[in-house]
């Protein structure tokens, strides 16, 4: 059980109620909190012009709303912006945004009534997943078109996921005995005024690029092992005269990994103290590494830095007042403004994405070195365990990472620069966060496929050089671990299945729990 309200909902209770189905229940007092604000907007807001209340919305806000007409006005407004296109988001993204949507309600400045929250939490906790489609936002009223599909589901319309199908709300809510959302005074405004899908997205996306970050850390480190690479350039001694907390980091857990490897060498031993060495004049071995595996530490520092300041910045829109007017209950005021606006998500997002491109560049890079045998001039070509000329070994799925990670590359170009004005030119600065959020999603997808078509190159080299039993003991539980759902093979058989199984084993899995890693202060967890 999570609670939500009166609290600061973290990443990690966020992960748990998408991934791991913890019920939700609501603070009592964060409730109380709301039944306070509600009546003191019920009083405040008579004789007044209050936007969204007895006004039109945006550049219509000039025309006044009779009182016999300002509830019908909120339903106006959620069943005209219900108009996204595209595909609908996948079912956990559209869940991630009920649950930012509820966090922020429940911070208890919106003028809303508590049913709203109720019957949000009762979604959540039933697996009641409003139906959102990908496009419509543009982020600088908040996320007005996909908030309004979360809406027009709360009022009874629309459709939802449930039980892995697309069905209509009036339906399913009738076989529970849901009531819909009675609109009281500002419901439908107080939904749709916020920074809720970037942000459910964000958080999801936060989840998903950590997962990456420590694949390509454990790809990194056997990878490594199997090219038998010196063990300096993890090293404490070389990484903490460059104070950077991430390079350090990721140096502090490749070290762990590689504690107990019998594959990576030591400098002083081969080329600092050995009688052989300094009778030659020309090394057969490069002294120094190729930068894809030297740089590890230089490379994924900044990423692991940008994942944690993503996580610091949207677990803080998370569990912000994101709507307009604020209604303060406390100040016995309202307050008109810009909370909705997504320009926070939307750079962290960018950078974000611009991160992962990175990590996906590196895989490709190690996996093209262990591909090409005129650079590692130690595996056959494509790590081919058959006969050469005739199989083809690793060759075909290098052009599919090589195709991805392109992909990736292009999708990079910022939309926190790319405002449009709309909206009669009321919204005259916009931040595309939702757009910038599903493009970091697509970029991140990306990446688990070439990541694991990394890892089934790796796992090919291991078994070419038959060095299992002198990976360390943690990157052979790896080993282990994948061989069971991508064996050995020698013969051309199509790889797309196995593909999507590592893929999928990917997104599913964080290693370095799986390795039981000791993770240097300030993992995420």
């Amino acid at each position: 059980m999570t609670e939500v309200g009166g609290r600061i909902l973290s990443l990690k209770d966020f992960s748990q109620i998408l991934f791991e189905e913890s019920e939700i229940e609501l603070s009592t007092a964060a409730l109380e909190k709301i039944d306070k604000n509600f009546e003191f907007l019920k009083q405040f807001s008579t004789e007044k012009v209050i936007y969204g209340i007895n006004t039109g919305f945006g550049p219509m806000a000039q025309y006044r709303i009779s009182d016999d007409r300002t509830l019908q006005l909120q339903y106006n407004l959620i069943r005209s912006h219900s108009s996204g296109s595209g595909k609908p988001l996948p079912s956990l993204l559209c869940k991630a945004v009920t649950v930012a949507r509820l966090n922020s309600l429940m911070q208890g400045y919106s003028g809303i009534h508590k049913e709203t929250v109720e019957l949000l939490a009762t979604l959540i906790n039933k697996n009641i997943v409003p139906c959102i489609y990908e496009h419509g936002g543009v982020g600088a009223s908040g996320d007005l078109v996909q908030l309004a599909h979360l809406a027009l589901t709360l009022i009874g319309e629309g459709e939802v996921y449930f039980e892995n199908a697309i069905q209509p709300t009036a339906e399913v809510f009738r076989r529970f005995n849901i009531q819909p959302l009675n609109i009281h005074i500002r419901e439908g405004l107080a939904v749709l005024n916020g920074t809720s899908a970037m942000t459910g997205i964000g958080m999801i996306n936060i989840l998903q690029a950590n997962k990456l970050l420590h694949w390509i850390i454990i790809l990194s480190a056997i990878t490594n092992e199997v090219v038998g690479a010196y063990s300096d350039h993890f090293s404490y001694e070389l990484n903490i005269v460059k104070p950077h907390k991430g390079q350090n980091w990721v140096a502090a857990v490749m070290r762990d990994i590689l504690s107990d490897s019998k594959l990576i060498r030591s400098r002083r031993e081969h080329l600092y103290e050995s009688d052989a060495i300094r009778q030659k004049e020309i090394f057969e071995d490069k002294v120094q590494e190729y930068y894809s595996l030297r740089c590890v530490t230089q490379i994924l520092g900044p990423i692991f830095d940008t994942i944690q300041h993503a996580e610091k910045i949207v677990t803080d829109e998370l569990n912000s007042v994101n709507d307009n007017p604020v209604v303060d209950h406390e100040n016995h005021n309202i307050f008109h403004g810009g909370n909705f606006h997504g320009d926070y998500v939307s750079l962290e997002m960018d950078k974000l994405k611009i991160a992962t491109t990175k990590l996906s560049m590196l895989s490709e890079r190690q996996l093209n070195y262990l591909l090409n045998d005129k650079l590692n001039q130690k595996f056959p070509p494509f790590v081919n365990l058959g006969v050469l000329g005739y199989n083809f070994g690793m060759q075909g799925v290098q052009f599919t990472a090589v195709s991805t990670v392109a992909e990736n590359q292009t999708l990079s170009f910022p939309m926190y620069v790319h405002s449009i004005p709309n909206n009669n030119d009321n919204q005259d600065m916009v931040s595309m966060g939702t757009n910038a959020a599903l493009i970091t999603k697509k970029v991140i997808d990306n990446s688990f496929e070439v990541l694991a078509i990394q890892m089934m190159t790796v796992l090919q080299a291991v078994d070419y050089l038959n060095c299992s039993a002198q990976l360390s003991s943690k990157t052979n539980a790896v080993y282990t671990a994948i061989r069971k759902i991508f064996p050995k093979f020698i013969n051309d058989m199509p790889r797309y299945k196995e593909l999507a199984k590592v893929k999928n084993y990917f997104e599913t899995s964080d290693p370095l729990m799986l390795i039981n890693a000791e993770l240097p202060a300030g993992a995420n967890n």
